[in-house]
């Protein structure tokens, strides 16, 4: 641990303050996303917690609010502090399950079609144009418009259709480099197998750029996830999420019931912020030219 903090990358962390402001954005979010059922005053989504004399509250600093809903309420009565902090889970778990499974296919495909070439780099490009030459969000509103169930399964699933395609392009590139590299020729005269020389030799130094596509697509991820659920294509309305707390808002907004748009949208935005952040020093630090 001691070993841990006086690394050059930790001091190099912890003296940019920007990273450190975003880590600490990112861990509030993932603790109140985990911790939900436990520091949520309710659950919004327990027909037995859910009261219809309470919607449309004001916050409770506000004439009209109650304290037990500090942030107001919606059109059911949930309260917006607790939908949050459920939304914040959805979220979560359809970026970190999207960017896992997306980096994975993205990577063995993108690495067997630069190592090998010929046609099978032909396919996998071709394949990777196709898809990219398509807005990542049509993509996933024409297959969830596809599939005949809805659910946080399907969404995940949809969007990674449309979101393997920046991994392919981007271990593409870095491979076609290394595989010219005189360590990776090494290993081949000295009768190393395709196997161990892809992911012994070449993956582990083609990574670098790829943990930054991680990083930020995470914030993308999260953007499309609301998106989708704002135009009512995401997931259904039995599980949270803030883009369709947002949606509904929006219908009360002229009416001034303020508070079910902008303390989502707020939600969403430091989120994307706190990300951004920390992907630009991870961008910087793991760039060799800088």
């Amino acid at each position: 641990m001691i070993h841990l903090f006086r690394s050059r990358r930790m001091q190099s962390f912890l003296h940019d303050p920007s990273a450190v402001i975003g880590c600490a954005i990112l861990l509030s979010f993932l603790f109140c996303a985990v911790l939900a059922p436990y520091i949520a005053p309710m659950n919004p989504y327990d027909l037995m917690s859910v009261d219809l004399g309470n919607f449309l509250l004001p916050p409770g600093w506000m004439d009209g609010g109650l304290a037990q809903f500090p942030l107001g309420t919606d059109d059911q009565g949930r309260g917006i502090l607790s939908t949050i902090l459920y939304g914040l889970r959805t979220s979560i778990i359809v970026a970190v399950s999207v960017v896992a499974i997306a980096s994975v296919i993205g990577i063995i495909f993108g690495m067997l079609g630069a190592y090998y070439g010929g046609l099978l780099d032909a396919i996998v490009m071709r394949a990777a144009d196709t898809v990219f030459a398509f807005s990542t969000t049509l993509i996933a509103v024409l297959l969830l418009g596809v599939f005949e169930s809805r659910g946080l399964f399907t969404v995940i699933i949809a969007i990674c259709i449309a979101d393997w395609v920046k991994y392919a392009r981007t271990i593409r590139g870095s491979v076609l480099e290394i595989k010219e590299y005189p360590y990776v020729l090494a290993a081949k005269a000295s009768g190393a197998d395709d196997f161990r020389i892809l992911f012994r030799h070449i993956l582990p130094n083609a990574l670098p750029p790829i943990l930054v596509v991680m990083a930020v697509d995470m914030a993308v991820v999260i953007m499309l996830e609301a998106t989708l659920s704002f135009l009512g294509v995401g997931v259904p309305l039995t599980e949270p999420s803030l883009g369709m707390m947002i949606a509904i808002g929006k219908n009360y907004i002229y009416a001034g019931m303020w508070w079910m748009v902008i303390f989502p949208g707020l939600t969403l935005i430091g989120m994307v912020v706190g990300i951004n952040l920390f992907a630009d020093w991870l961008r910087e630090e793991l760039n060799p030219r800088l």
